[in-house]
């Protein structure tokens, strides 16, 4: 499907005319080596060569005047430069397709990634050694001006060791479990009685109090394990397409609301605080999720900041084996646990890193695209599908690029970002280093915090460094292949990604929506005005089984997914690096209202 909204009143940036004729069917242009791809052929060829809308005898018949005629034709021909600008280069983007579907190195990338380094909590140390693996590979593909750049102050780093978690009354068994980011150890082997714990805000706590302390808490609300009635793997139909096409108003989505989110987090902070006084052994909780099977979705337990460190070890375990612990407690017998957790934090470096390197452009070379991916990872897996699957993309794209030699007329610009799991951490202390930012915010909660995504901290001021860059895009959605473009309300730029898409509809390629989505980087980049663009890609196993889980290893990827989104991102990063113009821009977002202050229930 594709989408044909105006031309939004106030965009910025020069790009195609305002308005664009629905396709016509029946002309086609031809791809001759060396020849360019101009989507407007066959829109002309439908207009003058046997159209049912404007044909001569039309006019004979109809006896319209000479005048009359002559108009009909502009009108005609004021549609074409739309297209007729958006010029591809298809025998560029043959050698695309062929260098990156026969000789791809994604697979490679991703082994060395996923299996030789494995897991990248932001602030461990197998982060610093992902930064540093892709610095160097990026390096030796020839790209230039390779480095890490920080950002920060971010907090304690975190890495756990081992885990060991078994029941040791009714029965002896052993657990599936994994320690929650952030969270301490146990110092050895300790064991306990289970206590069943509902706590959902701070009225629960008097309930509890004087009666925790030596216990094991088997915490959070019932598990409700189901059967799988859904295949876990899915590809977009053209159904699900379409219903991604349609725009969804604004007004129908509750926004995001900064007060709820700092209140949750306060309450987490104050829970935890409740159990350390309390002197609880250690508080055991299920992921999300009602599958089950041994995936475990596992987070943090606890907060990265310097003076907030959790005392209390948290773990997550299977949601069958939880479900056993708590089935027996409701029946009044003693459960207990024998746990043993090791986990480290690390406070050698307060600030975090990015991967940044280029491939200089030509005649435009101060102005850049950017393409980037978030680097960090969770830690119960090897974060293959979030992200490693965007991080090894871009990196193919760019190895795609410097193997065929091609000479962009502008910079072309990767960047692989830590942070992004904390709140877009990475992107956004790049962005306000190089492109713009907001106020900071009093909230004490916030301090230390980017604000560039909080409207209500105050108006973007931008930097010199923000006219430069025409363009970036994102890959963040799992393994699955792309199937088209979220535009982020930017309606100047659907002619242009509309021709940019067409050589790859054989692969899959045909959705433009004006949807926003949100979750990623791109976000930073589209705060302060830049041309941010995500994809659209299928899901295969995204939420149902390996996004933030145990199950986000290798194993999980597609390669021929990934070698089709390495070929289509390096496709669009070739043809906006050399097109005449930049990308058009929209608006940058206005501030928004402070939210006012909720008075606590009594």
């Amino acid at each position: 499907m594709r989408v044909q909204p105006p031309h939004p009143p106030g965009s910025l940036g020069s790009g195609p005319g305002e308005k664009y004729p629905e396709e016509a069917t029946g002309g086609t242009a031809k791809a001759k080596s060396g020849a360019v791809y101009n989507p407007s052929f066959s829109l002309f060829s439908a207009y003058t060569r046997g159209s049912a809308m404007f044909t001569t005898k039309m006019f004979i018949t109809e006896k319209k005047s000479v005048a009359h005629v002559l108009i009909m034709w502009l009108a005609v021909l004021s549609v074409i430069p739309a297209w007729s600008q958006e010029k591809l280069d298809l025998e560029t983007i043959s050698r695309i397709r062929y260098e990156g579907f026969r000789d791809s190195k994604v697979m490679d990338f991703a082994t060395g990634l996923m299996d030789s380094i494995g897991e990248r909590l932001t602030g461990s140390p197998n982060m610093k050694r992902a930064n540093e693996w892709t610095r160097d590979q990026l390096t030796a593909m020839g790209l230039s001006n390779a480095h890490l750049e920080s950002w920060g102050p971010f907090g304690r780093g975190w890495a756990n060791q081992s885990v060991n978690v078994r029941m040791t009354s009714p029965d002896v068994a052993p657990l599936i479990a994994y320690a929650e980011a952030w969270t301490p150890g146990t110092s050895g082997v300790i064991q306990g009685k289970c206590m069943r714990v509902a706590i959902e805000d701070k009225k629960d706590f008097d309930k509890y109090k004087g009666k925790l302390a030596g216990l094991i808490l088997i915490f959070g609300p019932d598990a409700g394990v189901k059967p799988m009635t859904e295949a876990p793997f899915k590809r977009l139909s053209d159904d699900d397409l379409a219903r991604i096409g349609e725009y969804e108003i604004p007004s129908e989505h509750p926004a995001f609301r900064l007060a709820d989110f700092l209140k949750r987090r306060q309450f987490t902070k104050e829970l935890n605080q409740f159990f350390a006084d309390e002197k609880v052994l250690a508080v055991i909780d299920h992921g999300r999720g009602t599958a089950g099977g041994g995936t475990v979705f596992v987070q943090s337990g606890g907060s990265y900041r310097q003076g907030e460190t959790a005392t209390v070890p948290k773990i997550t375990i299977a949601s069958e084996h939880w479900t056993r612990i708590a089935r027996l407690l409701e029946q009044k017998k003693d459960v207990t646990l024998e746990v043993n957790v090791a986990n480290t934090f690390y406070d050698d470096d307060a600030m975090q890193y990015d991967t940044i390197a280029e491939i200089p452009g030509a005649d435009k070379k101060d102005e850049v695209v950017m393409l980037g991916a978030h680097l960090d990872s969770w830690h119960a897996g090897t974060g293959a599908t979030d992200n490693g699957a965007g991080a090894v993309v871009m990196m193919e794209a760019v190895r795609i690029l410097k193997a065929l030699d091609i000479k962009p007329r502008r910079t072309i610009r990767i960047g692989l970002w830590s942070g992004e799991e904390q709140g877009l951490l990475g992107s956004q202390g790049y962005v306000e280093h190089h492109f713009g930012s907001r106020p900071p915010m009093d909230d004490p909660l916030m301090k230390g915090m980017p604000t560039l995504l909080r409207r209500e901290a105050g108006p973007v001021s931008v930097k010199p460094e923000q006219a430069k860059v025409s363009a970036y895009f994102n890959v963040d959605n799992g393994t699955g292949k792309i199937r088209g473009i979220y535009l982020q309300e930017n309606a100047a730029v659907a002619p242009i990604f509309e021709a940019w898409m067409r050589p790859f509809k054989d692969l899959g390629m045909t959705t433009l929506t004006m949807r926003n989505t949100g979750g990623t980087d791109h976000l930073s980049f589209d705060a302060v005005g830049i041309p941010g663009f995500q994809f659209i890609q299928d899901p295969i196993e995204y939420e149902t089984r390996t996004h933030h889980s145990n199950m986000d290893l290798y194993d999980r990827l597609q390669p021929d997914d990934l070698k089709q989104a390495a070929v289509i991102v390096a496709s669009c990063v070739y043809n906006a690096a050399t097109r005449d113009q930049m990308l058009p821009r929209k608006p940058i977002e206005k501030p928004l209202p402070k939210e006012p202050e909720k008075k606590e229930e009594p």
